[in-house]
Protein backbone atom coordinates (compact mmCIF):
# COMPACT_ATOMS: atom_id res chain seq x y z
CA UNK A 1 0.00 0.00 0.00
CA UNK A 2 1.41 3.10 -1.18
CA UNK A 3 1.89 6.21 0.87
CA UNK A 4 -0.27 9.34 0.34
CA UNK A 5 2.56 11.58 -0.50
CA UNK A 6 4.72 11.07 -3.82
CA UNK A 7 3.62 8.89 -6.87
CA UNK A 8 1.61 5.37 -6.29
CA UNK A 9 2.37 2.16 -8.13
CA UNK A 10 0.33 1.72 -10.75
CA UNK A 11 -1.70 -1.07 -10.19
CA UNK A 12 -4.86 -2.38 -11.51
CA UNK A 13 -8.14 -3.67 -9.43
CA UNK A 14 -7.56 -7.45 -10.46
CA UNK A 15 -3.51 -7.13 -9.48
CA UNK A 16 -4.37 -5.24 -6.00
CA UNK A 17 -7.24 -8.02 -5.10
CA UNK A 18 -4.79 -10.99 -6.24
CA UNK A 19 -2.18 -9.72 -4.07
CA UNK A 20 -4.11 -8.79 -1.08
CA UNK A 21 -5.58 -12.36 -1.22
CA UNK A 22 -1.95 -13.94 -1.17
CA UNK A 23 -1.03 -12.04 1.61
CA UNK A 24 -3.84 -12.32 3.33
CA UNK A 25 -3.44 -16.39 3.18
CA UNK A 26 -0.31 -16.33 4.24
CA UNK A 27 -0.39 -14.30 7.11
CA UNK A 28 -3.79 -16.35 8.21
CA UNK A 29 -1.38 -19.70 7.77
CA UNK A 30 1.20 -18.20 10.46
CA UNK A 31 -1.04 -17.57 12.84
CA UNK A 32 -4.09 -19.19 13.04
CA UNK A 33 -3.39 -21.09 16.26
CA UNK A 34 -3.26 -17.21 17.65
CA UNK A 35 -6.62 -17.23 16.71
CA UNK A 36 -7.73 -20.86 17.66
CA UNK A 37 -6.98 -19.69 20.65
CA UNK A 38 -8.23 -16.51 20.92
CA UNK A 39 -11.83 -17.87 20.29
CA UNK A 40 -11.53 -20.28 22.56
CA UNK A 41 -10.63 -17.78 25.45
CA UNK A 42 -13.60 -15.68 23.91
CA UNK A 43 -16.06 -18.29 23.96
CA UNK A 44 -15.12 -19.36 27.84
CA UNK A 45 -17.65 -18.74 29.97
CA UNK A 46 -16.90 -17.70 34.34
CA UNK A 47 -17.08 -20.77 36.01
CA UNK A 48 -20.01 -21.95 37.93
CA UNK A 49 -19.92 -21.78 41.52
CA UNK A 50 -18.80 -25.16 42.95
CA UNK A 51 -17.50 -25.83 39.76
CA UNK A 52 -15.52 -29.45 40.17
CA UNK A 53 -13.30 -28.41 37.46
CA UNK A 54 -11.78 -25.81 39.97
CA UNK A 55 -12.20 -22.56 37.64
CA UNK A 56 -11.58 -21.68 34.06
CA UNK A 57 -10.13 -24.60 31.81
CA UNK A 58 -8.65 -21.76 29.03
CA UNK A 59 -6.28 -19.36 30.82
CA UNK A 60 -3.74 -17.19 28.81
CA UNK A 61 -2.57 -17.06 25.40
CA UNK A 62 0.35 -19.73 25.66
CA UNK A 63 -2.11 -21.54 28.33
CA UNK A 64 -4.79 -22.34 26.03
CA UNK A 65 -2.62 -23.13 22.95
CA UNK A 66 -0.92 -25.78 25.24
CA UNK A 67 -3.77 -27.03 27.05
CA UNK A 68 -5.99 -27.64 22.97
CA UNK A 69 -2.61 -29.16 22.04
CA UNK A 70 -2.05 -31.32 24.87
CA UNK A 71 -6.23 -32.57 25.03
CA UNK A 72 -6.54 -32.17 21.62
CA UNK A 73 -3.20 -32.40 19.51
CA UNK A 74 -1.55 -29.94 17.65
CA UNK A 75 -3.11 -29.99 14.08
CA UNK A 76 -6.21 -28.69 16.13
CA UNK A 77 -4.58 -25.73 16.61
CA UNK A 78 -5.13 -25.26 12.89
CA UNK A 79 -8.80 -26.06 12.89
CA UNK A 80 -10.58 -23.59 10.67
CA UNK A 81 -7.23 -23.37 8.23
CA UNK A 82 -9.33 -24.62 5.00
CA UNK A 83 -12.83 -21.76 5.86
CA UNK A 84 -9.76 -19.48 6.59
CA UNK A 85 -8.10 -19.23 3.56
CA UNK A 86 -11.67 -19.41 1.90
CA UNK A 87 -12.35 -16.29 3.72
CA UNK A 88 -9.23 -14.15 3.00
CA UNK A 89 -9.25 -15.40 -0.27
CA UNK A 90 -12.30 -13.21 -0.71
CA UNK A 91 -12.60 -11.05 2.34
CA UNK A 92 -8.70 -10.11 2.41
CA UNK A 93 -9.01 -9.48 -1.48
CA UNK A 94 -12.20 -7.30 -1.58
CA UNK A 95 -11.22 -5.34 1.86
CA UNK A 96 -7.99 -4.53 0.24
CA UNK A 97 -7.78 -4.71 -2.87
CA UNK A 98 -10.72 -2.20 -3.05
CA UNK A 99 -9.36 0.30 -0.55
CA UNK A 100 -7.51 2.49 -2.74
CA UNK A 101 -9.95 2.94 -5.44
CA UNK A 102 -12.49 3.86 -2.69
CA UNK A 103 -10.33 6.08 -0.94
CA UNK A 104 -9.60 7.84 -4.49
CA UNK A 105 -13.35 7.82 -5.12
CA UNK A 106 -14.13 9.91 -1.04
CA UNK A 107 -11.28 12.44 -1.67
CA UNK A 108 -12.52 12.96 -5.77
CA UNK A 109 -10.15 12.67 -8.94
CA UNK A 110 -9.40 16.36 -8.58
CA UNK A 111 -7.74 16.05 -4.80
CA UNK A 112 -3.96 16.93 -4.60
CA UNK A 113 -1.72 16.23 -1.52
CA UNK A 114 -2.43 14.17 1.60
CA UNK A 115 -5.77 11.90 2.18
CA UNK A 116 -7.22 13.09 5.67
CA UNK A 117 -7.73 10.60 8.45
CA UNK A 118 -11.46 10.56 8.02
CA UNK A 119 -11.34 9.45 4.20
CA UNK A 120 -9.19 6.79 4.83
CA UNK A 121 -11.57 5.78 7.43
CA UNK A 122 -14.40 6.20 5.86
CA UNK A 123 -12.72 4.31 2.91
CA UNK A 124 -11.72 1.01 4.97
CA UNK A 125 -15.16 1.18 7.23
CA UNK A 126 -16.89 0.74 3.75
CA UNK A 127 -14.69 -2.28 1.69
CA UNK A 128 -14.85 -4.14 5.31
CA UNK A 129 -18.65 -4.07 5.33
CA UNK A 130 -18.51 -4.56 1.82
CA UNK A 131 -16.07 -7.61 1.97
CA UNK A 132 -17.32 -9.21 5.06
CA UNK A 133 -21.11 -9.32 3.44
CA UNK A 134 -19.73 -11.72 1.12
CA UNK A 135 -17.58 -13.23 3.10
CA UNK A 136 -19.76 -14.28 6.17
CA UNK A 137 -20.29 -17.71 5.56
CA UNK A 138 -16.61 -18.58 5.31
CA UNK A 139 -16.04 -16.86 8.65
CA UNK A 140 -18.99 -19.04 10.13
CA UNK A 141 -17.65 -22.12 9.65
CA UNK A 142 -13.99 -21.14 10.84
CA UNK A 143 -15.84 -20.17 14.21
CA UNK A 144 -17.75 -23.28 14.60
CA UNK A 145 -14.43 -25.33 13.49
CA UNK A 146 -12.05 -23.28 15.79
CA UNK A 147 -14.70 -23.58 18.81
CA UNK A 148 -15.38 -27.34 18.92
CA UNK A 149 -13.07 -28.71 21.58
CA UNK A 150 -12.39 -32.02 22.96
CA UNK A 151 -15.10 -34.80 22.11
CA UNK A 152 -16.01 -37.37 24.95
CA UNK A 153 -14.86 -40.76 23.59
CA UNK A 154 -16.89 -42.50 20.85
CA UNK A 155 -18.99 -38.91 20.60
CA UNK A 156 -19.04 -37.86 17.07
CA UNK A 157 -18.17 -34.56 15.67
CA UNK A 158 -20.47 -32.15 14.65
CA UNK A 159 -18.60 -31.50 11.45
CA UNK A 160 -16.33 -33.47 9.41
CA UNK A 161 -14.71 -30.28 7.89
CA UNK A 162 -14.77 -27.59 6.36
CA UNK A 163 -16.78 -28.65 2.97
CA UNK A 164 -19.23 -31.08 5.37
CA UNK A 165 -19.65 -27.91 7.61
CA UNK A 166 -20.81 -25.95 4.72
CA UNK A 167 -23.39 -28.62 3.31
CA UNK A 168 -25.02 -29.44 7.06
CA UNK A 169 -25.70 -26.22 8.02
CA UNK A 170 -27.77 -25.37 5.00
CA UNK A 171 -29.50 -28.78 5.14
CA UNK A 172 -30.56 -28.22 8.80
CA UNK A 173 -30.30 -24.40 9.71
CA UNK A 174 -30.71 -23.23 5.87
CA UNK A 175 -28.93 -21.14 3.73
CA UNK A 176 -29.65 -18.29 5.73
CA UNK A 177 -28.03 -19.64 8.52
CA UNK A 178 -24.76 -19.22 6.70
CA UNK A 179 -25.09 -15.55 7.78
CA UNK A 180 -25.87 -16.30 11.25
CA UNK A 181 -23.74 -13.17 13.39
CA UNK A 182 -23.98 -11.01 10.02
CA UNK A 183 -25.00 -8.00 12.02
CA UNK A 184 -22.26 -7.62 14.59
CA UNK A 185 -19.42 -9.22 12.03
CA UNK A 186 -20.30 -6.27 9.31
CA UNK A 187 -19.60 -4.10 12.47
CA UNK A 188 -16.73 -5.84 13.95
CA UNK A 189 -15.17 -6.45 10.10
CA UNK A 190 -15.78 -2.52 8.67
CA UNK A 191 -14.70 -1.21 12.46
CA UNK A 192 -11.45 -3.35 12.06
CA UNK A 193 -10.89 -2.80 8.35
CA UNK A 194 -11.09 0.65 9.15
CA UNK A 195 -8.81 0.35 12.06
CA UNK A 196 -5.83 -1.80 10.31
CA UNK A 197 -5.60 0.16 7.31
CA UNK A 198 -6.61 3.49 8.12
CA UNK A 199 -3.91 3.28 10.95
CA UNK A 200 -1.26 1.77 8.65
CA UNK A 201 -1.75 4.40 5.83
CA UNK A 202 -1.70 6.91 8.53
CA UNK A 203 1.26 5.82 10.45
CA UNK A 204 3.67 5.21 7.16
CA UNK A 205 2.83 7.77 6.02
CA UNK A 206 4.13 9.99 9.19
CA UNK A 207 7.19 7.68 9.88
CA UNK A 208 8.04 8.58 6.08
CA UNK A 209 8.22 12.02 6.84
CA UNK A 210 10.77 11.92 9.63
CA UNK A 211 14.28 12.10 8.98
CA UNK A 212 16.23 8.56 8.50
CA UNK A 213 12.99 6.56 7.33
CA UNK A 214 12.73 5.42 3.82
CA UNK A 215 9.70 2.83 2.63
CA UNK A 216 11.30 -0.28 3.65
CA UNK A 217 10.89 -3.74 6.17
CA UNK A 218 11.29 -1.35 8.93
CA UNK A 219 8.95 0.86 8.14
CA UNK A 220 6.62 -1.76 7.27
CA UNK A 221 6.91 -3.78 10.15
CA UNK A 222 5.99 -0.36 12.71
CA UNK A 223 2.79 0.62 10.48
CA UNK A 224 1.81 -3.09 10.64
CA UNK A 225 1.78 -2.80 14.75
CA UNK A 226 0.10 0.37 15.00
CA UNK A 227 -2.60 -1.17 12.46
CA UNK A 228 -2.82 -4.45 14.68
CA UNK A 229 -3.17 -2.41 18.32
CA UNK A 230 -5.39 -0.17 16.99
CA UNK A 231 -7.55 -2.90 15.29
CA UNK A 232 -8.06 -4.46 18.66
CA UNK A 233 -8.69 -1.47 20.81
CA UNK A 234 -11.59 -1.04 19.00
CA UNK A 235 -12.63 -4.12 18.06
CA UNK A 236 -13.10 -6.58 20.48
CA UNK A 237 -16.33 -6.01 21.86
CA UNK A 238 -17.64 -6.94 18.79
CA UNK A 239 -15.22 -9.52 17.82
CA UNK A 240 -16.47 -11.09 21.26
CA UNK A 241 -19.83 -10.64 20.53
CA UNK A 242 -19.56 -12.44 17.00
CA UNK A 243 -17.25 -15.01 18.45
CA UNK A 244 -20.37 -15.83 20.55
CA UNK A 245 -22.92 -15.54 18.29
CA UNK A 246 -21.23 -17.88 15.87
CA UNK A 247 -19.99 -20.39 18.33
CA UNK A 248 -23.53 -20.63 20.14
CA UNK A 249 -26.59 -20.61 18.75
CA UNK A 250 -28.34 -20.42 22.39
CA UNK A 251 -28.67 -16.19 21.39
CA UNK A 252 -31.52 -14.60 20.07
CA UNK A 253 -29.62 -11.98 18.51
CA UNK A 254 -26.72 -9.35 18.52
CA UNK A 255 -28.62 -7.35 21.59
CA UNK A 256 -29.22 -10.58 23.39
CA UNK A 257 -25.83 -11.70 23.18
CA UNK A 258 -24.38 -8.32 24.18
CA UNK A 259 -26.70 -7.85 27.45
CA UNK A 260 -26.14 -12.00 28.52
CA UNK A 261 -22.39 -11.32 28.29
CA UNK A 262 -22.40 -8.18 30.06
CA UNK A 263 -25.17 -9.38 32.72
CA UNK A 264 -23.28 -13.08 32.83
CA UNK A 265 -19.68 -12.12 32.37
CA UNK A 266 -19.05 -8.41 33.04
CA UNK A 267 -17.77 -5.76 31.11
CA UNK A 268 -14.22 -6.95 31.05
CA UNK A 269 -15.66 -10.58 28.87
CA UNK A 270 -15.67 -7.44 25.69
CA UNK A 271 -11.71 -7.97 26.15
CA UNK A 272 -11.54 -11.22 26.94
CA UNK A 273 -8.25 -12.62 25.05
CA UNK A 274 -7.23 -8.95 23.98
CA UNK A 275 -3.63 -10.00 24.52
CA UNK A 276 -3.93 -13.33 22.13
CA UNK A 277 -6.16 -11.07 19.74
CA UNK A 278 -3.50 -8.38 19.71
CA UNK A 279 -0.51 -11.16 19.18
CA UNK A 280 -2.44 -12.46 16.68
CA UNK A 281 -3.38 -8.73 14.71
CA UNK A 282 -0.27 -7.57 15.41
CA UNK A 283 1.44 -10.08 13.79
CA UNK A 284 -1.55 -10.78 11.34
CA UNK A 285 -0.62 -7.40 10.05
CA UNK A 286 2.96 -7.34 10.25
CA UNK A 287 2.93 -10.29 8.12
CA UNK A 288 0.16 -9.44 5.70
CA UNK A 289 1.39 -5.94 5.02
CA UNK A 290 5.32 -7.20 4.42
CA UNK A 291 4.07 -9.43 2.40
CA UNK A 292 1.45 -7.20 0.84
CA UNK A 293 4.19 -4.63 -0.09
CA UNK A 294 6.56 -7.31 -1.80
CA UNK A 295 3.97 -9.90 -3.52
CA UNK A 296 1.98 -6.06 -5.29
CA UNK A 297 5.23 -5.31 -7.11
CA UNK A 298 4.73 -8.13 -8.94
CA UNK A 299 1.41 -6.83 -10.24
CA UNK A 300 2.59 -2.81 -11.22
CA UNK A 301 1.95 -2.00 -14.33
CA UNK A 302 4.58 -0.82 -16.88
CA UNK A 303 4.13 2.47 -18.66
CA UNK A 304 2.44 2.08 -22.14
CA UNK A 305 0.80 -1.23 -20.75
Amino acid sequence: MAPDHGSKPDISFAGRFTASAIAACFAEITTIPLDTAKVRLQLQKKAVAGDVAGGLKYRGLLGTAATIAREEGAAALWKGIVPGLHRQCIYGGLRIGLYEPVKSFYVGENHVGDVPLSKKIAAGFTTGALAIAVANPTDLVKVRLQSEGKLAPGMPRRYAGAMDAYAKIVRQEGVAALWTGIGPNVARNAIINAAELASYDQVKQTILKLPGFKDDVVTHILSGLGAGFFAVCVGSPVDVVKSRMMGDSAYKSTVDCFVQTLKNDGPLAFYKGFLPNFARLGSWNVIMFLTLEQVQKAFVRKPGN
